[in-house]
């Protein structure tokens, strides 16, 4: 029979349906982007004068900008969602509200190696991807006029890449999300009520439960969330509670770069290295969260379509458990 599950920190409800076809090789994969020479690629080292001028880069030695020689790159994105001047010019049109397009745009191309995947890299070269993160906020969260940023990655056609050189992105709003609000009002409630973060809870449950979990380490946990959205969909979570992804230190980086690397690997192994999305959700830049939020990343494998019942009820239809997903995930042979 399917279960209903409701999430405890938003309160969306989904369906695991686990009679609509739910083991890995079930899902039929996507086509893969159309691959291009790494002598067209703009991403790659040598072809610097295709990008926008860097905003910056890691190199092992001091070098001008828009050079080759480096190992992580970020640079304005080229077709920008948002930009970054001018004023915001907020206004009313009668019931209606408005404002200028204000924000930040900006690619991290996370390797100089055209055919590098993020979960094959080094563990080290993963680590200067987050702290290249970690820099751009720091340095965005400056701008008074952003109130959230959401760093992301789309690898894979379906999950909305165009570009096969590995690469994430970061967009800054002059508003928070509605997504990121429900959960932060969720992570509230939970906190006035009981005097205690949800996802700390949910941290200690799945760590006794045992049986929702992918990896673990001694900063990071790994897991299935009870309430799936998508199958196979996992989040990392610090083990002590932290809001604000940026105040993250070395010891942190050390311990999320290896087990980033391993979930994305144990992924690739169960799915056949599908597409996928990740976000890193964090408290918003100007707002005191941090007591009651946790900031995580969320992975999600591009294996199922949204269709017309989920826009119309805000439910999900998920056709693997997530203790079925954790299972096959944990026991996959790296």
């Amino acid at each position: 029979m399917p279960d209903l599950r409701r999430d405890p920190i938003v309160g969306r409800w989904v369906i695991i349906a686990t009679e609509r076809n739910g083991r890995p090789h079930d899902f039929a994969q996507m086509q893969p982007i159309r691959p291009i020479s790494a002598a067209l690629c703009p991403f790659c080292p040598g072809q610097e004068r295709l990008t926008p001028k860097e905003i910056m880069a890691y190199r092992p030695q001091p070098a001008e900008a828009d050079v080759p020689n480096w190992t992580v790159r970020v640079v304005p994105n080229k077709f920008p969602a948002l930009q970054v001047e001018g004023d915001l010019g907020r206004e009313g049109l009668g019931l209606y509200d408005r404002m200028n397009g204000i924000g930040a745009h900006e690619v991290i191309i996370e390797t100089p190696g055209h055919k590098d995947s993020l979960a094959d890299m080094p563990t080290r070269g993963i680590e200067d991807v987050l702290w290249a993160y970690r820099d751009r906020v720091i340095d965005l969260k400056r701008d008074l006029r952003l109130r959230y940023i959401l760093i992301f990655k789309n690898h894979g056609a379906a999950a909305g890449a165009t570009l096969e050189h590995s690469h994430s992105q970061l967009i800054a709003l002059p508003v928070i999300p509605t997504n990121v609000m429900n959960e932060i009002d969720g992570c509230r409630a939970h906190y006035q009520q009981k005097e205690r973060c949800i996802y700390c809870d949910i941290l200690r449950q799945d760590l006794a439960d045992g049986d929702r979990i992918v990896a673990d380490n001694p900063e990071f946990l790994c897991v299935t969330p009870f309430a799936p959205r998508f199958p196979f969909e996992m989040w990392i979570l610090p083990k002590r509670h932290a809001g604000y992804f940026e105040e993250s230190q070395k010891q942190q980086f050390e311990f999320l770069a290896p087990i980033l690397s391993e979930s994305l690997r144990r992924m690739d192994k169960v799915l056949s290295k599908p597409a996928y999305n990740f976000v890193l959700h964090s408290s918003p830049l100007h707002e005191k969260t941090g007591d009651f939020y946790h900031w995580h990343i969320e992975i999600i494998p591009k294996l199922t379509q949204v269709a017309g019942f989920e826009w119309g009820t805000g439910f999900y239809i998920n056709p693997v458990s997530p203790e079925e997903a954790a299972k096959a995930l944990r026991e996959a042979q790296l």
